[in-house]
């Protein structure tokens, strides 16, 4: 199914635009008022370009260079030199939605009339997106401050026909090759273009939506994944009652608990150990507080898109052309705002994960799963059953609370010291990205196994717990003689990050939280 057109105009785009166009090749369009906006702006900077007045970004050098005033004659000169010089990114190319949606990004920036470019600019910056065209942009060049500038310049250098890009059909080529094939004509940059392409938070803004996208079906997961252990466990949803929920008006919590009420509804296995004789007086933390952990993480992520909101309203560039005509320098290019948040969420990453680890283990211990076969094996001894899967779970949670550790709080001085403090944003959303797989791995792992415990346990489980259950079925059997067990945890790490376990239990509860 072709995605529907994303119209970038004078106001922001949405971070489901930003999702359609990075992941679902969404064509984008330019409004007419957005193109009317941008010429009216263009003017003020040829302009100032046939002044005498020196203005940073048209007629000086930049950073530490930016007391040198450049002549008329070799100011094309000077922002087709600033792009290449900029475009010394290093290391793995970095993923194609990314380099996708900070493109829109920047586009989006383009449109709004604050930056002074030429109206072929924006049109040849969008004929690239729709034509499949993605730079080839490299891990490292990035420290979050005045702009994502490597991976902002190699995309600017495929705008003017050089460097390398991956076409549709994914063949890296000369970027001037995919344009003719395109038939896109390179464009040759002019006053201050070079420095409105670069200027910006683009790259660690796309992936901050991106990873929002992600995390708000990862915490409902949690959700479903944690209900699976409480049934396997033999715990109890009394825990979880919403008046008890209520006497801490936290909303992440609340949410979380309302979903495995949903989720836990009619359970057999719940119901058959809730009286005052039930052998267990108080369930570990692990299962009893989940809503809280979960929950935590569910606030925080309202706290990343409200900074991710506030970042596609903005129109980030330096200098900036204003409303009344005036081109200003400013400091809004800092990646603080969406250093601090995308550091934010790795830490929730972290200790969602912890959480589910530590369920999964209380399955495999005999001393704790209540009745259980150790490590759910078959026949233990001959068996290992999930042990290891727990050892993969425990690397994967060691390496996300390093991963938890901040970026923004890290600085390295650049440009002779002109540039002298960083957020290191781009860091941050990329060790994000790497912890939200991993808490995806972790998630199924807790997944395979409490469906193993479940299937281990004579009563059946609830109809929402079930369904979720029969899912992994579909890819997975059921428990018996050791089997090779990693490509039974990737299809269950594929149902989780496709969104196909949450999917399953809301065809039986309905909408989750």
């Amino acid at each position: 199914m072709v995605a529907a057109p994303v119209e970038v105009g004078i106001g922001p785009v949405s971070s489901s635009d930003v999702v359609a166009v990075a992941r679902h090749d969404a064509p984008v369009r330019v409004s007419a008022e957005a193109m009317d906006a941008v010429a009216g702006t263009r003017r003020h900077i040829e302009a100032l370009a046939a002044s005498d007045r020196p203005v940073y970004g048209v007629s000086t050098g930049f950073g530490a260079l930016a007391t040198r005033h450049i002549p008329a004659d070799r100011r094309t000169q000077l922002q087709q030199g600033l792009i290449r010089s900029h475009a010394a990114g290093s290391g793995l190319e970095v993923e194609r939605e990314v380099v996708r949606a900070l493109m829109l990004l920047r586009l989006s920036t383009l449109a709004t009339g604050r930056t002074g470019v030429r109206p072929v600019v924006v049109e040849t910056y969008a004929a690239m997106l729709n034509a499949g065209i993605t730079p080839v942009v490299h891990e490292y060049g990035s420290l979050g401050c005045s702009g994502d500038l490597a991976p902002l310049a190699h995309c600017a250098l495929a705008l003017m026909g050089e460097g390398y890009v991956r076409d549709a059909r994914g063949e890296r080529r000369p970027s001037r090759e995919a344009l003719a094939e395109a038939g896109i004509e390179p464009v040759v940059l002019a006053e201050k273009e070079g420095l409105a392409l670069i200027n910006g938070t683009d790259g660690m803004l796309g992936m901050l939506v991106l990873a929002c996208h992600d995390l708000g079906m990862l915490f409902t997961t949690a959700d479903i994944t944690a209900a699976l252990s409480v049934e396997g466990l033999l715990g109890t949803d009394r825990v979880f009652a919403e008046d008890l929920a209520a006497l801490r008006p936290q909303p992440g919590q609340a949410a979380a608990a309302a979903n495995m009420r949903l989720l836990l509804q009619g359970s057999p296995l719940v119901e058959s150990h809730e009286g005052p004789d039930g052998p267990i007086v108080q369930d570990a933390y692990s299962l009893r507080c989940a809503p809280a952990v979960a929950g935590a993480g569910r606030d925080t992520l309202e706290h990343a898109r409200r900074v991710a909101a506030n970042e596609l309203a903005s129109a980030i560039d330096n200098p900036v052309v204003t409303l009344d005509g005036r081109v200003e320098s400013n400091g809004n290019f800092h990646g603080a705002p969406v250093a601090y948040a995308l550091d934010f969420l790795a830490i929730a990453v972290a200790d969602l994960a912890s959480m589910s680890e530590r369920r999964t283990d209380r399955f495999l211990d005999v001393k704790r799963s209540h009745g259980l076969p150790p490590f759910l094996a078959d026949d233990p001894g001959v068996d290992s059953g999930h042990m290891i899967l727990q050892y993969m779970q425990a690397g994967v949670v060691a390496e996300l609370k390093r991963l938890a550790v901040p970026a923004s709080v890290d600085s390295i001085p650049s440009s002779a010291m002109q540039e002298d403090h960083v957020s290191l944003g781009w860091h941050a959303a990329r060790k994000l990205r790497r912890a939200i797989d991993g808490l995806a791995r972790v998630l199924a792992g807790e997944a395979l196994t409490a469906a193993r415990g479940l299937d281990l346990r004579a009563s059946s489980p609830a109809d929402a717990t079930a369904a979720v259950r029969d899912r992994i079925r579909e890819v997975v059997a059921g428990p018996g003689p050791d089997r090779f067990l990693s490509p039974e945890i990737e299809a269950v790490v594929e149902l989780v990050k496709s969104g196909a376990l949450v999917e399953a239990a809301e065809s039986v509860t309905g909408p989750l939280l």
